[in-house]
């Protein structure tokens, strides 16, 4: 009887223990000083004197996943979607690295298929490497030639001259064949891969960038659902030097294309994020009237039909006659960005906030609970350290014209 009533006691004290942490603890968060940063951000004010988010970032703010019904495994069928990488043999290390991050935050739950892409055929020590970062479905896809190859009314002789002065302006990569083949292969030809015309979605994944949040839900059926095209975390200006034509070819375009019923420019367009000159004029001035903001492409989740359209493949086409990605050193990023502003309604395009995302030197860093980004991505930064870089950030454009989202 009394090893009973000894064995009751200690439950009690046990209990009492509990209930007396648990009120504490409660206490505790309940009488901690509010930070500002507490809720949803507030409405978005342009900053006058810089481009600089700090401090009004809404990163800052915890605001959580985005609102209306979203889908978590097992509730819902995959969305016709892919995640794809275009990439070489020798960054098999590199891309199994973002692998498994975007497999550990996302798709270990959801077991999409992966896509990659090269313009020469995978050896067995990439295939190797990379299905023993995932349980999905891979497929291993050649580019086509006709797809890769330099077009032959580019000249030689003036795309050789090209990527040298290219150089000597200090435009990045200029003198690399490759990497004008991919910028131009991005923009407009991917989606034609046979491969990829079963799909609508893609989410486009690079080697060597880091995801670092835990991604609960689906964000194919997101964009769906709400009849979205594009969604990015990123904004940059770019080099002006390597896109000095590009603005004045893209009004060519639209002074010689006949639309059909719907007006060629979207009438809730975002032109205002491609002319803004508030925080960069030089830009503006010497990228001929464009901004040279984009949406960093190196990650993007978007639907291909926007881009398989015939307004966009016109666009493509044309872009591609004049040489520019060749003997200037246009990226997919802006062709795609000056686009989705022009032809797309601006609701459709998604900045995916809650999504903590690297590529260097740049970040996208929410503050969320349980983010499993401790350390590295903090809530609001942008950059690996580098003050320098905080002029590069073009989202305070995005907002100011299209809202936070």
């Amino acid at each position: 009887m009394r090893l009973l009533h000894g064995k009751i006691s200690t439950r009690i004290l046990y209990l009492f223990t509990f209930v007396s942490i648990s009120s504490l603890l409660s206490l505790a968060f309940l009488t901690r000083p509010r930070s500002k940063y507490d809720g949803p951000p507030p409405p978005f004010q342009r900053p006058t004197g810089t481009n600089s988010l700090k401090g009004i970032d809404p990163l800052l703010y915890n605001s959580g996943p985005p609102s209306g019904r979203l889908w978590y495994p097992q509730e819902r069928a995959l969305a016709n979607a892919t995640l794809l990488a275009l990439v070489r043999n020798s960054e098999a290390d590199a891309m199994v690295q973002s692998m498994l991050d975007l497999e550990r935050i996302f798709n270990l739950k959801f077991n999409y298929p992966w896509t990659f892409l090269n313009n020469v055929p995978f050896d067995e020590e990439f295939k190797r490497k990379t299905r023993a970062a995932t349980k999905a479905e891979i497929s291993y896809e050649l580019i086509p030639p006709e797809h890769w190859a330099v077009p032959s009314h580019i000249d030689p002789q003036v795309l050789n001259a090209s990527m040298h002065r290219l150089e000597d302006l200090g435009v990045q990569y200029s003198t690399a064949l490759s990497y004008h083949q991919m910028c131009r292969y991005n923009s407009g030809m991917f989606p034609f891969h046979p491969a990829l015309l079963k799909y609508k979605y893609y989410w486009r994944v690079e080697p060597n960038v880091h995801f670092y949040c835990d991604l609960p839900y689906d964000p194919f059926h997101f964009l769906a659902d709400r009849d979205l095209i594009y969604g990015f975390v990123i904004a940059l200006y770019d080099a002006p030097a390597s896109v000095a034509s590009l603005w004045p070819e893209v009004l060519r375009f639209l002074a010689s294309y006949t639309p059909g019923k719907a007006p060629l420019i979207n009438p809730n367009a975002a032109v205002g994020f491609l002319t803004d000159s508030h925080y960069r004029p030089l830009h503006t001035l010497n990228a001929s009237g464009y901004s040279t903001c984009h949406f960093w492409s190196n990650f993007e989740i978007g639907d291909m039909d926007f881009f398989r359209s015939p307004l966009y493949q016109a666009y493509f086409r044309h872009l591609d006659q004049s040489g520019g990605f060749f003997y200037e050193r246009w990226g997919d990023a802006p062709v795609h960005s000056i686009a989705l502003s022009l032809f797309a309604d601006k609701k459709g395009i998604h900045w995916f906030r809650d999504i903590a995302y690297e590529h260097i030197p740049y970040f996208n860093c929410p503050r969320v609970d349980s983010s499993g980004a401790e350390g590295r991505c903090q809530a609001g930064r942008f950059t690996n350290g580098d003050k320098t870089l905080e002029e590069e950030d073009c989202r305070a454009n995005w907002f100011h014209y299209a809202g936070i989202g």
